[in-house]
C-alpha cells in the first residue's frame, strides 16, 4: 500500500467549502468517481469524490456525525474522539491518522456543524479545523490547513454525495507523491463507507435537524 495515499484520509469530515476547479476525473469503481484539480498557490491538488447512495439524508448525516466511528470505516483512522457536543448538529472531535514508519502520525481537531436548506433539502457539512482545544502530542504532526465539504443532495429516494477536499497534511511530505497516490484513501473510504451505512443504528436514524 503506498505510504503517501494515507495523508488523503485524515480530513473526510473537515473545514470550510473550496473555492470552484477545473476537475479531471482520475478513479472510478463501484460507482464511486473521484477528481483532482490544481490549487492556485498550491503543489497539493484538490479532490472531489462524487457518488450516490441508496440512503436517507438522515442516515448519511448520523453517519458523518457519529465521529467516534469513525475508527471504522475512515481509512487508516487510529482513534477518533469526541471532544464537545453544543447540539445534535454542532461538535468538536479530535482524531489521529496512522502513517507508516518514518512518517509521524497526523492528527487534527475539527468544529463540525450540519445544515439543512429547508428549500432544498440540502445538507452540508463543514468542519473546519482549529486551532488548540486538544494539546499536540509528542511525534505527531498538527493538521493546521484543510479545506472540504460534504453536500448532501436528495435525488429520488437516494443520496447524491459530492465531497471536496483540500489540505496540507503538513511536515515533510512529497508534494509530487501525495498527488500521485490522492485516489486511494478517498475510493477506500468510501467503500467501506457504504457498508457502515448499513448498520441499524444509521438505517433507523432521525434526526431533528433533518427532514428527509
Amino acid at each position: 500500500m503506498p505510504k503517501f495515499t494515507l495523508l488523503f484520509i485524515f480530513a473526510l469530515i473537515t473545514a470550510p467549502v473550496i473555492a470552484q476547479h477545473k476537475w479531471k476525473l482520475i478513479a472510478d469503481e463501484e460507482q464511486i468517481r473521484i477528481y483532482s484539480s490544481a490549487v492556485p498557490d498550491s503543489k497539493i491538488k484538490a479532490i472531489k469524490v462524487d457518488c450516490v447512495v441508496d440512503a436517507s439524508l438522515a442516515q448519511m448525516a448520523a453517519l458523518v456525525m457519529d465521529v467516534e466511528a469513525g475508527t471504522q470505516w475512515v481509512y487508516k483512522t487510529k482513534s477518533c474522539t469526541l471532544v464537545k457536543k453544543l447540539s445534535p448538529n454542532d461538535l468538536y472531535y479530535h482524531s489521529e491518522i496512522s502513517l507508516p514508519w518514518p512518517l509521524d502520525n497526523r492528527d487534527f481537531v475539527a468544529h463540525l456543524v450540519a445544515k439543512q436548506n429547508p428549500l432544498t433539502g440540502v445538507v452540508t457539512i463543514d468542519g473546519p479545523v482549529v486551532a488548540g482545544i486538544v494539546p499536540v502530542k509528542k511525534n505527531v504532526v498538527r493538521v493546521k490547513d484543510s479545506k472540504g465539504r460534504w453536500v448532501l443532495t436528495p435525488v429520488q429516494g437516494k443520496v447524491r454525495i459530492e465531497y471536496t477536499l483540500h489540505t496540507d497534511p503538513g511536515g515533510y511530505v512529497p508534494a509530487w507523491a501525495v498527488n500521485a497516490f490522492a485516489a486511494e484513501g478517498p475510493m477506500e473510504t468510501f467503500k467501506s463507507m457504504k457498508q457502515q451505512l448499513k448498520l441499524p443504528k444509521y438505517t433507523n436514524a432521525s434526526l431533528t435537524f433533518i427532514a428527509n
